[in-house]
């Protein structure tokens, strides 16, 4: 039973609107290209919208190692924590939307997760910014707002695929009740992969047009088994995990880190991150904040240099300045970092077992606080 909405115009004028089918498959596709929020993000998890990244449209998806795309998928995003999103789209008028779908997005997802190298889809992302004329590491960077870089953004997509924790999204302007039967059901069977579905109707009224997404699926019973929300980070849950999961020594290194940041005026924030624990240190100078380095639980634990950010204002907006601090940083022993990182806006890591040796602990410190130093005096 199609339904209407009502407009109230800023002149006071009620618009009725009724819901209308779309066109095409394809006009349906290109809105969500072009309009990602579509996918209602902030329905999927309201504690922590979640943000959307395209990768490309009709991403193709192997069914062999280094074998060539078999399938593609309508559209591949990531969110701002690097899970793959799968969507498929179908209008309700297409009867494949009631079962063959289903089988068709399992194939996608079971053999993306093995055969679709991290690699691959960062190089898909490239190639879509370049044919649309987009610098990809402006869109990233502004994508990732105030989350690690770049490089640690691919890391936890290599991490995701590795675990299995993708999300399937099916598309329509109406979920027939049989889909959402099953998409309830697989949301709450597999874990930690995600199943929804996005229902995105259609109004029109007066020559006006309006979207309504709504989320499927996203049962209390299927979120408590996921365990819901993005982890609150702390001091204490930081340190234990770290303690834990990579070791007490490179514990105790995160913590010296962090209390030489808080010697030197700086403030921690930390991480909203669901795989991964990290703290960043900033130093606020002349009302301008700057992020000094970032530390976090991943792989073996890394301490994060933020190149990325600092060309962005003086005085390491200047490349002579970043250069001679990549200096100070490749004479430490154990870090040896690309000047590829002076203009490319990357964000090198370190293990934090560098940081063992007293010597290089020492090293960075120098070169910190002749890099904290140049701040100051600017």
């Amino acid at each position: 039973m199609k339904g209407n909405i009502f407009l109230i115009q800023g002149n006071g004028q009620l618009v009725e609107m009724e819901e209308q089918a779309y066109d095409s498959e394809d006009l349906l596709q290109r809105l969500l290209a072009e309009y990602p929020n579509l996918l209602a993000g902030s329905q999927i998890d309201k504690d922590a919208p979640r943000r959307w990244l395209l990768i490309s449209r009709e991403a193709p998806i192997p069914s062999s190692e280094s074998g060539s795309g078999r399938w593609s998928v309508d559209h591949l995003f990531l969110d701002q924590d690097a899970i793959p999103t799968l969507v498929e789209v179908k209008r309700s008028s297409d009867t494949r939307i009631r079962r063959e779908v289903i089988g068709q997005m399992m194939d996608y997802a079971a053999n993306a997760v093995v055969y679709w190298p991290a690699e691959t889809i960062q190089l898909n992302f490239k190639t879509r910014c370049v044919k649309a004329g987009i610098d990809p590491d402006a869109l990233i960077s502004d994508f990732l707002q105030e989350d690690l870089g770049e490089d640690q953004f691919w890391e936890n997509l290599k991490t995701n695929l590795k675990t299995g924790k993708i999300r399937m999204l099916f598309v329509a302007d109406e979920i027939p009740s049989e889909l959402q039967r099953i998409i309830e059901f697989l949301n709450i069977q597999m874990n930690p992969a995600e199943v929804l579905g996005v229902e995105v109707k259609q109004f029109i009224g007066q020559n006006l047009r309006t979207l309504v997404p709504r989320i499927i699926g996203q049962t209390i019973e299927a979120k408590d088994m996921k365990g819901g929300g993005k982890k609150l980070w702390s001091e204490d849950i930081f340190l234990e995990e770290m303690k834990t999961k990579v070791g007490s020594p490179e514990a105790e290194i995160a913590a010296r880190f962090l209390e030489w940041g808080r010697s030197g005026m700086m403030t921690p924030r930390w991480g909203r991150g669901k795989l991964s624990g990290s703290y960043s240190l900033y130093l606020n100078h002349n009302e301008k904040e700057h992020k000094i380095l970032s530390i976090s639980t991943e792989g073996k634990g890394k301490l994060w240099f933020q190149f990325g950010d600092y060309m962005k204002q003086p005085p390491f907006d200047s490349k002579e300045n970043r250069a001679e601090f990549l200096r100070h940083l490749n004479a430490v022993p154990g870090i040896s970092i690309s000047e590829e990182v002076l203009t490319a806006g990357k964000y090198p890591n370190v293990p934090l077992s560098v940081f063992l040796s007293a010597l290089a602990y020492d090293k960075t410190i120098e070169a910190f606080d002749w890099f904290i130093g140049k701040i100051r005096n600017s």
